[in-house]
């Protein structure tokens, strides 16, 4: 992957927005590749699928690019909240790329993807409407929390310039892939869990550790009146899943 983007492409525009995306969207289809598949390449979406920047030419597995000359944030300015809640409940989000790119030199500092399947409503908030007199009066946007994905989801494809192998990213994102098999709402539970579990930032823990988070949990999702019974269920999904070993009597060891 070649870090040096064609920054030479911005000199045709005025506005900085323009220049980034010309720019940003010119190296990623040159040098994006499609981590769900051996496909090296993705190809530009037509003019008027919204959201959607990249498709991979083989699979057909959709992506978006959001770029910023300044360092990743927790926050990701993203649509409207109601079209990325419903696309979240009906698994209808892209995969995103995450770029920061250095504006006078034009090169890649980081970048990362989260795939499509990893987005919980826990991952999104609503931004302040619009106001009245706005030319979108009332309308409601929407920021992507990426304190809310879990590190597993945020796979590193360039670190400080450092890129990652191709065959690094396509085995964490295969890991994550049985994700898209559970529904929208234990999906959400489970990377809600597994992010409580990372952040405990030790590879040892027991269930008590993990009950600690209990309210938390529960704001995230009100609808649930069982919460440690919920708990405990994902921890045995994450289990499953590879993420966590049991070593009985409420210890866990993280994977």
């Amino acid at each position: 992957m070649n870090l040096a983007m064609p920054g030479k492409l911005a000199g045709s525009y005025k506005s900085a927005a323009q220049q980034a995306r010309v720019v940003t969207e010119a190296w990623g289809e040159e040098y994006l590749f499609c981590p769900a598949c051996d496909s090296n390449h993705l190809s530009r979406s037509a003019p008027n699928r919204q959201a959607i920047d990249f498709v991979c030419p083989q699979c057909e597995e959709p992506f978006q690019l959001k770029s910023r000359s300044t360092a990743l944030a927790a926050k990701i300015v993203d649509a409207g909240y109601e079209a990325m809640r419903k696309a979240i409940v009906h698994g209808h989000t892209p995969n995103l790329f995450a770029l920061h790119y250095d504006r006078p030199g034009w090169h890649v500092i980081d970048l990362e993807i989260v795939p499509r399947f990893a987005y919980s409503l826990s991952a999104i908030e609503k931004r302040k409407p619009l106001a009245p007199t706005a030319r979108r009066a009332n309308w409601v946007g929407c920021n992507i929390l990426l304190g809310n994905i879990p590190p597993d989801a945020r796979i590193r494809m360039v670190t400080a310039g450092v890129v990652s192998s191709t065959h690094a990213v396509r085995q964490q994102y295969a890991r994550l892939r049985p994700l898209e098999r559970i529904k929208h709402d234990a999906r959400g539970w489970t990377l809600d869990v597994l992010n409580i579990v990372r952040s405990l930032r030790r590879t040892e823990f027991t269930l008590q550790d993990v009950y600690a988070f209990e309210t938390q949990l529960a704001r995230l999702h009100p609808a649930n009146r069982h919460v440690r019974d919920k708990i405990r269920q994902q921890l045995q999904v994450l289990r499953d899943m590879g993420f966590l070993e049991f070593h009985g009597g409420g210890r866990y060891r993280a994977v």
